[in-house]
């Protein structure tokens, strides 16, 4: 072995025997037209990459964790610097620590997800490395983030049939067509209008208002509230059969 070989292997020992590097990665999920047929979609922002590994590629939100933040302050701090948002609905997802994530050493990501309104997500910064893509039809992502987002969407796809979880997608009150519209855009199907009406007005937790939607060419629909725990992991009823 001559001495660059040398060097070579004893770079790598040193490195694998470092302890693996922490970071905080965020999936945010906003509701946003469709650019074919202007229905409600599901979206998330993405940061593009300015540097190795991985320069110029898309990657979701995040950054390395530091000595002096929470979980949760890295994961709120990260989104504010890249997208500007503070979601009110922020909560941690899972950990994603595979051998072989990054190239250049072991990086374990510590991964939160956030739901954040329409007006919030008109809100965001955009630039020519901060841009909003379709969760449903991704191209290759830095990393392993493509993993990360597909299962953020099951996740999502598994809490939202509960019925809890769609308010954090919509304002205070809502139609009942548009908590129908939320479903759709995050099933990424198309459901029975009847039978969502019929099981979403036997649930709990879903309240009539005496205020109607305006400004429609048909008869005003009537606003609705939810009144259960926004933090609850499900509203307790059963899940709705769609």
């Amino acid at each position: 072995m001559d001495s660059t070989q040398f060097v070579s292997a004893a770079n790598i020992s040193e490195r694998m025997a470092q302890p693996p590097a922490l970071a905080i990665s965020t999936v945010i999920f906003a509701l946003r037209p469709s650019e074919n047929s202007g229905r409600p979609a599901l979206w998330l922002p993405l940061v593009r990459r300015i540097r190795e590994p991985f320069e110029d590629m898309w990657a979701l939100p995040g950054g390395p964790l530091t000595q002096m933040d929470s979980l949760m302050d890295a994961a709120a701090r990260n989104l504010q610097d890249t997208t500007g948002l503070a979601p009110s609905y922020l909560e941690q997802l899972y950990a994603f620590g595979g051998l072989h994530r990054s190239p250049s050493q072991r990086v374990v990501s510590i991964v939160y997800w956030a739901l954040v309104k329409s007006s919030e997500a008109e809100l965001a910064q955009e630039s020519a490395n901060v841009q909003w893509f379709r969760a449903d039809g991704l191209a290759k992502l830095a990393f392993d983030h493509n993993e990360i987002v597909d299962y953020a969407l099951w996740r999502l796809r598994n809490k939202i049939a509960y019925g809890s979880i769609a308010h954090h997608l919509l304002g205070e009150k809502f139609t009942l067509a548009q908590v129908r519209e939320v479903y759709e855009a995050v099933l990424n199907r198309s459901v029975d209008p009847a039978n969502f009406r019929r099981q979403l007005k036997q649930t709990a937790h879903i309240e009539p208002t005496d205020e109607f939607r305006q400004g429609g060419k048909h008869r005003p629909p009537r606003l609705y509230r939810y009144s259960g725990d926004p933090t609850a992991e499900h509203s307790g009823n059963p899940p709705l059969r769609l």
